[in-house]
């Protein structure tokens, strides 16, 4: 006589199968996966601005407090959206992992967890600065893939025995089948969102070439003054005078890069005019080109930081093109428009400054603008921060009034008004450090565009001032470099610096905050004399 063991069978639903804790939660991060990389690839293939990945980073980023933007910049510096990306990641995984394993017996509350991020997507694209009816197939796209993906391999997962209750084809799938299926799955997904991105950066890459042959065959009409020698003291820790792109400070509030292309672009002057004008690259290239030195500044940039660079910018002078369009009277404010949406309010008096030297730039140091720094059109005004005067992918500038428009900035709390104050910076030695005994050279940076340098001093320890020897001038719309010879005694010593302008104004001592209108202070820096 013999003994037959049945096993029950295994069904689906709260009192049936129960798929293991690892494959739940492998099953929640597979389906989110696959709604992100297929979001990320249809917004790549029909409109770059709608992934909803990005499109939640941009909202968090428009609606964030103040102090919480101010935290994350002096925090992260230029790896801020990284840092920002990164964390999204991290709550995603959780939530994801958190949405398999109540998934155990049941897919509905998966299910439920991917719609709810599927909606928070649609509604951040929908939302967006800059939106379309074309933006929602992406949010759409992602949200069917992560459904789609959530039932499948849930169906799948509960198929699982453990151990095998049969052999054969209906002994079920294997859990190694399942891991190389969903696996495969996900790695396809992902390879394709990586094609499709980069398909569209060789298009940018390519229009950037063809726009670096155009400015090295016209070359400008009024090229920048030559860079005299000893116009920067780089062995001693300053910075060469131009910056190379790859270094330039980049402070801005886009996720994504805008991918616009040269020939793609356009870009209206409206509003208080006489006369509308829309302008094509071409028309740009058509003009007669000028290239400016000029230092660009961050408001955000606390005493003694980083946020600041140099570099030669070709483009067409801003001020001829408001003056063809007859700006009236009564136009204190030209609010210009990124293609993101992003908004920028320039005083018009220094637009229309004679001299001044606004700039519709299109080159950066011999070269086509950088994506990342604005490529294929930015604003550039010597004198003014970044904050409200340098558009980066402008498409679109009104002329208006203060009163009447606010732009993106202003409405969290910063000044209408950024003219750029008198500061100096210590680059050597770096505090903490150690140098040797003697003689130590002091040296660094100072800035007042657009009056320029006259004089920068320095003290150690609270003593005497002293007045340090100044590089070569380049022009009032660019930083100069400084340098001071000082006898110190062995131990720990402190200096300090301070600059004065053109015009006879000497940085205050005054500690300010970089909000409403930037920061103000002596730099120090407190370092060792062996």
């Amino acid at each position: 006589m013999s003994t037959t063991t049945t096993v029950p069978p295994r069904s689906a639903g709260p009192t049936g199968a129960r798929i293991p804790r690892g494959y739940a939660v492998l099953v929640g991060v597979l389906a989110v996966g696959a709604a992100i990389g297929i979001g990320h690839l249809v917004a790549g293939l029909v409109s770059p601005s709608s992934s909803p990945y990005l499109a939640v980073g941009d909202t968090v980023i428009r609606y964030a407090p103040q102090p919480v933007t101010e935290f994350a910049k002096t925090a992260f510096g230029t790896s801020d959206k990284a840092v920002l990306l990164s964390v999204m990641g991290v709550i995603l995984l959780a939530v994801a992992a958190a949405a398999g394993l109540l998934s155990r017996r049941s897919r509905s509350p998966g299910v439920r967890v991917v719609v709810v991020l599927g909606v928070l997507g649609l509604l951040a694209v929908a939302t967006a600065p800059v939106f379309s009816p074309l933006d929602v197939l992406a949010p759409l796209a992602s949200m069917a893939a992560g459904v789609g993906a959530f039932r499948l391999l849930h169906n799948l997962a509960l198929s699982l025995d453990d151990p095998p209750a049969a052999s054969g084809a209906a002994a079920g799938v294997s859990r190694r089948a399942l891991l190389i299926g969903a696996s495969a799955a996900v790695g396809a997904v992902s390879i394709g969102a990586g094609i499709g991105g980069q398909v569209l950066g060789r298009g940018v890459a390519d229009s950037r070439r063809a726009v670096t042959a155009s400015l090295a065959r016209l070359r400008p009409a009024r090229p920048a003054p030559a860079i005299p020698p000893g116009a920067a003291f780089p062995q001693l820790g300053t910075p060469t005078f131009l910056t190379a792109p790859a270094d330039f400070y980049r402070i801005d509030v886009a996720l994504r890069l805008p991918r616009l292309l040269a020939d793609d672009w356009s870009m209206r002057i409206h509003g208080m005019v006489d006369n509308e004008l829309t302008l094509r690259f071409q028309d740009l290239l058509d003009r007669p080109l000028v290239e400016r030195t000029i230092t660009m500044t961050c408001v955000s940039n606390p005493v003694g930081g980083d946020l600041i660079s140099t570099a030669n910018f070709i483009g067409v002078d801003l001020r001829d093109l408001l003056l063809q369009a007859g700006v009236r009277p009564g136009a204190d404010q030209l609010l210009s428009t990124s293609t993101d949406g992003f908004t920028v309010g320039t005083p018009m008096s220094v637009l229309l400054e004679e001299g001044r030297g606004a700039l519709l730039a299109i080159g950066m140091n011999g070269e086509a603008l950088p994506q990342e720094h604005g490529f294929p059109v930015r604003m550039v005004v010597p004198g003014l921060y970044g904050y409200v005067s340098a558009t980066k992918w402008v498409t679109d500038m009104e002329a208006t009034t203060f009163a009447a428009r606010s732009s993106y900035w202003v409405d969290r709390g910063w000044a209408e008004q950024g003219p750029i104050k008198t500061e100096a910076r210590i680059d050597a030695p770096r505090s903490s450090a150690s140098v040797p005994g003697g003689r130590v050279t002091l040296a660094g940076i100072a800035w007042s565009q657009p009056r320029g340098i006259s004089k920068v001093e320095v003290r150690v320890d609270g003593g005497a001032w002293q007045e340090a020897q100044l590089a070569a001038d380049v022009s009032g719309d660019t930083w100069r470099m400084w340098r001071a010879d000082v006898d110190l005694a062995p131990g720990r010593h402190t200096a300090q610096a301070r600059a004065t302008d053109a015009a006879g104004n000497t940085q205050t001592e005054t500690v300010a905050d970089t909000v409403p209108d930037g920061a103000t202070g002596w730099p120090g820096t407190t370092f060792s004399v062996t």
